[in-house]
Parts: structure tokens; sequence; C-alpha cells
């Protein structure tokens, strides 16, 4: 193997020479370009992205609330028939239990709260399945 002499080798020449007379007015086109502030500009389909994406946010949320409050609305209320037919079915509390265990002042408060027309009566009634059930418990 050959031992490498550097310093008689012929050297490569820089392919780059600063033009002339170039930093004489260096420090002035710095301090122009320094004072120029530049404008930032968002290309058109950037700016349309996040214009479809803010469209379809606003239209999942929109399509979302009336399922969720749909949604509440069904699960927590019960059904007046659903809970009489329970208690009625279900429990072992009779009418006579409940009685005895009001007081004179929840009987009346009972009496002024209730307030049934008698078309409503008249309705409940006649669509009342357990209506032999209630003439015979008063008898």
């Amino acid at each position: 193997m050959k031992t490498f002499k550097l310093e008689n080798e012929p050297k490569i020449k820089s392919g780059f020479k600063t033009p002339e007379n170039y930093f004489d007015d260096f420090s002035e086109k710095v301090l122009q370009k320094l004072n120029e502030k530049e404008v930032k500009v968002i290309p058109f389909y950037k700016r349309k992205k996040t214009i479809w994406t803010v469209a379809a946010a606003v239209v999942g949320f929109a399509l979302l609330i009336p399922i969720i409050n749909n949604y509440r609305a069904n699960s927590n209320e019960l059904d007046e028939a659903t809970l009489e037919n329970y208690l009625s079915y279900h429990s072992n509390i009779s009418q006579y239990d409940l009685i005895q265990k009001l007081d004179d002042s929840d009987i009346e408060k009972l009496g002024n709260d209730v307030t049934l027309e008698d078309e409503t009566l008249e309705d409940i009634l006649a669509t009342s399945p357990n209506l032999e059930h209630l003439i015979s418990e008063q008898n």
C-alpha cells in the first residue's frame, strides 16, 4: 500500500466564491430583510379541510343530542301501570296496611292533592283491567 503525501498532491479548489463587493452592503441587506414582516400564507386546501372538519363535528353533535335525550327520557321514567302492577302483585303490603300507617293529616293532604274530575274518573274506570278487583275490595 502506498503512503499518502497530502502536502505534495494538488488540492481541489472550492467551487464557492463570494461575489465582489458582497460584504460591503451585506449588513444593510440583512437589516432590510429583518424589518420586512413575513405574512403567513395559509393554503386554500388547509382552510377548506378545517371548514369541513368543523362542519362534520357540528353535524355529529347535532345528531347525538336527540339520541342522548331520548335515551335518558326512556331509561329514567317508569310507567304508572308498571309501577302499579309491581306494587299490587309483588309486595306484601295491602291497602289496609297502608291506611293503618297514615295519620289524619296525611289523609287530608292526600285528599287535597288528588282532585279528579268526573270525566277523568270515568276514563280510568273504563280502561282499568282491575275494575272487578276494585269493586270486590270495596264490598
